[in-house]
């Protein structure tokens, strides 16, 4: 550990010795990345280590032997390469030693591809209730693809030609190659920073497992799930599947297809206009006739057609009414009055008077008591007798 100070500061070529002493004591590692150069010379060979989802490299070095087991490289091969990590002090600058060069197989790749697409399915990222809506007509278009690509055409064209006021905003890419997942990342988070692109297509024809690689990357996967603007794919043809199009909201088989599904049908949907309105056109025509008749079959009845029939309808049933109730009032009173005739017939015959009217008199003391014994009656006592039509005093002169 260097022990340093304002006041007692380290040389330059102590601080060397110690990054060299640090670094060596590193020993060999295994790297893998994505050779970018090779530049052979008598007996050593110089190339260039690319990580692939980022802009960086390392410069390796190894004798021509240790190339010669794996020559010759393909461009862009992928490899692992046991190395010594050196640091030189003389100009400060970083470098590895190989020892050994492994070229990674398709086998391989396609095993890490199906290690990597189970891991990313198992943390949901594939899963269809993350899939974003597209627009039906989006106001602009993003498009990444390759430099004068045919892809590009063919996206443009088919687009414009299904609705020709659609606007595009174009990011040309590398689309294979050690620098295709930088520059594709890049350009998807340019248009989705941008609020007027409401759908991006990332697109490219079609090439090898190896060409097609880049849009497998664990990166470029995880940005474009994380986008909030929805992401159509459009990689190779249909057989391919790299993992952009699992993790995308629409994949698309061709570029043409992508178009298809971004863009309406100009068209389609004149057609499908005119075919809404005669429909309306003719629900409103049925609306209106039903109404209509109705409307016809509502004046066609008693009430509208002659209002005042509700009201003589009524009419005619309180006068019956009323007549049932008269004729029912002067029964009960005929009834009443004969029943009353009858029993004033009865008071009648079981009446006094009518006994007095047949020439019978009725002979009270003067207190008003009747007098019916003779032996009770005293000579000279006085005597009111009530006739039928009034009354009399008398004397008892005998008993």
């Amino acid at each position: 550990m260097l022990e340093t100070s304002a006041e007692s500061p380290a040389p330059v070529r102590v601080v060397s010795e110690a990054l060299k002493g640090y670094i060596e004591r590193l020993g060999p590692i295994w790297i893998e990345g994505e050779i970018s150069e090779i530049n052979q010379r008598t007996d050593m060979a110089f190339m260039r280590l690319r990580d692939t989802s980022v802009d960086m490299s390392l410069s390796v070095m190894c004798h021509r032997t240790v190339l010669a087991t794996v020559s010759p490289l393909p461009q862009n091969a992928r490899v692992v390469i046991l190395a010594k990590v050196s640091f030189y002090t003389k100009n400060g600058s970083l470098g590895l030693s190989a020892r050994e060069i492994r070229q990674v197989g398709i086998g391989e790749l396609l095993a890490r591809l199906q290690h990597l697409k189970e891991l990313l399915a198992s943390e949901g990222l594939f899963a269809l209730e993350l899939k974003r809506e597209r627009p039906p007509l989006p106001r602009r278009v993003g498009l990444i693809c390759g430099r004068n690509s045919a892809a590009e055409k063919d996206v443009v064209e088919n687009a414009k030609r299904r609705w020709p006021a659609v606007q595009f905003e174009i990011r040309e890419v590398a689309v294979q190659g050690s620098a295709a997942v930088i520059e594709v990342s890049a350009a998807l988070r340019e248009l989705e920073a941008n609020p007027e692109v409401d759908v991006i297509i990332i697109t490219r024809g079609g090439g090898s497992f190896e060409d097609l690689l880049p849009f497998s990357d664990e990166g470029l996967v995880r940005l474009a799930a994380s986008c909030e603007t929805p992401i159509v794919s459009a990689i190779g043809h249909e057989q391919d599947a790299p993992l952009l199009d699992l993790v995308a909201d629409v994949r698309a088989s061709t570029p043409t297809d992508a178009a298809k599904k971004v863009v309406p049908d100009i068209e389609e949907e004149f057609v499908m206009i005119n075919q809404l309105r005669a429909r309306g056109y003719r629900r409103l025509t049925n609306i209106i006739e039903l109404e209509s008749g109705r409307l016809a079959s509502l004046r066609e009845r008693p009430v509208l057609k002659e209002p005042m029939v509700l009201i003589t309808s009524r009419l005619e049933v309180i006068q019956g009414l009323r007549d049932r109730s008269h004729r029912s009032t002067t029964h009960a009173l005929n009834l009443a009055r004969e029943e009353l005739i009858h029993i004033y017939a009865r008071i009648r015959s079981l009446s006094p008077q009518s006994t007095l009217d047949r020439g019978y008199a009725v002979v009270q003391h003067l207190d008003g008591r009747i007098a019916r014994d003779p032996k009770n009656l005293e000579i000279g006592e006085k005597l009111r007798l009530r006739l039928a039509l009034g009354e009399i005093g008398a004397v008892v002169t005998e008993s």
